[in-house]
């Protein structure tokens, strides 16, 4: 348990990781919506609708994996050097010091 304490997990996840993942989703979306619209004229609002969600029901599982497996790998196990960082008091690891809140006024 004490080998814990020598390692830190960083998460260097910025969103221009995610930025493509994003429009390509939204390129899906709006194409899902303008089938819809056409078989809406054709008359046919129930394939429409069904059109939209089982569009939105396929892609979703494969949105969540592809977030999830993008923030997994942005996640590392940084080794602490023991000698240098003895002491792991919230101002020797550049955290600010935390004060009680204020009032605004």
């Amino acid at each position: 348990m004490s080998n814990i304490s020598r390692y830190r997990l960083v998460c260097t996840l910025s969103f221009g990781d995610i930025y493509g993942q994003i429009i390509v989703w939204l390129i899906v979306i709006f194409l899902s919506l303008a089938s819809a619209l056409a078989l809406m004229g054709a008359s046919k609002p129930i394939y429409a609708l069904s059109v939209v969600g089982l569009i939105l029901v396929l892609t979703l599982p494969f949105l969540l994996f592809a977030f999830v497996t993008t923030l997994l790998n942005h996640i590392e196990l940084a080794s602490v050097d023991p000698a240098a960082s003895l002491d792991l008091t919230p101002t020797s690891t550049n955290f600010p010091t935390p004060r009680p809140a204020q009032a605004a006024g």
